[in-house]
């Protein structure tokens, strides 16, 4: 009953799977009570974790003995709407393995090796960064990420995501978002250009390819002597983020479509046409939907008797 709240887009849907499939009534009033008690539950075990594996905590083993695994991190947020609060964010980490397929590059269309992430997880925290780093700690730890040999943290530019990764992820390699400094070079093209859109697509194609090769100085050049402070910003600050060619090359992701699914799929269940939810409700759901999409739920139910 549980498991089922969270996979299916509301509580009346739930209730109208038991009567479809199962044939049995089951109220929505009596799922949504199963599931404010199971997810302060399992919310809770997460919370003692928390305690249980800090950072003073967390054991590494000793130089040369990391596994082989590549793992990696991505962070972002969403929004749900909380009643009497208005839209509040709720913040979001994935964690997994990173491995090889053939993708499309995204500069050439070309199919290649790429990496992405496998067995993926999600934590999830309806409150500040403080609240939300421990969190992440705790699936990052579960997931053996401070025992790897090798690390990435793959997001978008936001502060607070690498003072956080500064803090937790010291060693891990650090990579903006490939289409988020997209979106940012063609702002910048429109903010150069900005009666031209001809000439600003023209200038954006070519300066992609900069983007892509590290070339950062073809960009924030034109930029500053244009007076753009604030948008060559975004580049002079994440720099040594966007070296997307060596990064590909290396085998590390660029993209953070890990996150950005789990929030796609999170606010399915949480942002629906009307959806208002009370705060505790709200977090309960957080939780068990987390551990759905994520493919946990089965040992954090167990976990937490």
């Amino acid at each position: 009953m549980v498991w089922l709240s969270g996979v299916v887009p509301s509580y009346e849907q739930a209730e109208e799977v038991f009567a479809r499939i199962g044939h049995r009534h089951v109220p929505r009033m009596s799922v949504w009570r199963q599931a404010q008690a199971h997810g302060e539950r399992m919310g809770a075990y997460l919370e003692h974790q928390q305690a249980l594996v800090s950072v003073e905590r967390v054991v590494l083993p000793p130089p040369g003995l990391d596994h082989e695994q590549r793992k990696g991190v991505s962070m972002d947020g969403g929004m749900v709407n909380i009643r009497d609060e208005g839209w509040k964010e709720f913040k979001v980490g994935a964690v997994y393995d990173v491995a090889q397929r053939p993708e499309a590059d995204p500069v050439t269309g070309e199919l290649v090796e790429q990496a992405h992430g496998v067995n993926i997880t999600y934590s999830t925290v309806l409150g500040s960064v403080e609240q939300f780093a421990p969190a992440l700690w705790v699936e990052a730890v579960n997931h053996q990420v401070p025992q790897a040999a090798d690390s990435s943290v793959t997001a978008d530019g936001a502060e607070w995501i690498w003072n956080l990764t500064d803090d937790y992820f010291p060693d891990s390699v650090q990579i903006v978002d490939w289409y988020h400094a997209c979106e940012h070079l063609s702002d910048a093209a429109s903010a150069l250009y900005p009666d031209d859109q001809q000439t600003a697509q023209s200038w954006y194609k070519r300066k992609r390819d900069a983007l892509f090769k590290g070339n950062l100085h073809l960009i924030t050049r034109p930029l500053d002597e244009a007076g753009l402070n604030d948008h060559s910003r975004y580049f002079h600050t994440h720099k040594r983020r966007m070296q997307y060619q060596e990064f590909r090359e290396e085998g590390y992701p660029i993209g953070s479509g890990t996150v950005e699914s789990g929030i796609k799929q999170i606010k399915g269940r949480l942002t629906g046409p009307g959806m208002r939810w009370s705060r505790p409700g709200a977090e309960h759901m957080l939780v068990i939907r987390s551990a759905v999409i994520g493919e946990t739920f089965d040992a954090l139910w167990t976990a937490a008797a």
